[in-house]
């Protein structure tokens, strides 16, 4: 992984977990720990963190939203497999889906390519990669556009999913836990996220073992209305336990 790539992952991770050790980060990026070590020591000296032992921390990380570009350097081999698994065991041909925006739904949509569906998004980035597959109708919300995740949001995308009743939605989000179900940093972005909840029968969460556990500012989905959580390996016992103990179906995509 280049050199900015890797701290952009390094950010990433941070700002959703808000403290992460050494060994956590070199595992998620895949470097050394002398590796994470020298990122560290040039992100504290621009400001972006603080050193800790064994490993940093950042602001209040719950109030904070990562960029599209810093997402898509986090877990990305666990993202393709959670999509993957998600679009071949969860989707059938002929299925009307309703799909939001990030890195995960981004590697999901790529696993639905050949299959004939109709697909509402307001996801710039979904619309974007399935433009060219002749079997899929794409439909996009209006709205204002959230350029550091490539998403409409506001009154208008709102508005334009309230006459929709669509079978299954397939969402990510910033944190899950038992506790408040899926939550975002962004008011903005928990208000689209919401009226997507709304307008379907089944909400399917995908989401990589780095936000599994952790808590943002905003409710987006309660646990209640979560049908399913498509979810890695990597994700501890624990919570895939607690979340089943508490009536939502888990599947966890092979690595």
């Amino acid at each position: 992984m280049f050199v900015e790539k890797r701290r952009q992952a390094v950010m990433a991770l941070l700002n959703t977990n808000r403290a992460v050790s050494v060994r956590e980060l070199a595992e998620a990026t895949q470097a050394s720990d002398v590796t994470i070590r020298r990122d560290l020591a040039a992100l504290a000296a621009e400001g972006r963190l603080s050193r800790r032992r064994g490993g940093a921390v950042v602001g209040d990380g719950a109030i904070h939203e990562s960029t599209y570009g810093e997402k898509e350097t986090v877990a990305p081999a666990e993202k393709r497999a959670i999509g993957a698994y998600a679009a071949h065991e969860l989707v059938e041909d002929g299925d009307a889906l309703l799909i939001g925006a990030g890195s995960t739904t981004q590697a999901f949509v790529r696993a639905l390519r050949g299959k004939n569906l109709s697909i509402v998004t307001n996801s710039i980035l979904v619309a974007h990669e399935l433009a060219s597959d002749s079997g899929i109708d794409v439909f996009v919300t209006g709205g204002s556009l959230r350029g550091s995740i490539y998403a409409l949001v506001g009154v208008q995308a709102e508005r334009s999913l309230s006459t929709l009743n669509v079978p299954k939605l397939f969402i990510s989000g910033n944190g899950l836990t038992v506790e408040r179900g899926l939550s975002t940093p962004n008011m903005l972005v928990a208000s689209i996220d919401r009226a997507m909840a709304a307008a379907a029968d089944n909400v399917y969460v995908l989401i990589d073992h780095t936000k599994v556990g952790i808590e943002t500012m905003v409710q987006t989905v309660a646990l209640s209305k979560i049908r399913a959580v498509v979810t890695d390996s990597l994700t501890s016992e624990r919570h895939v336990d607690r979340l089943r103990e508490a009536g939502v179906e888990v599947f966890v995509a092979p690595s």
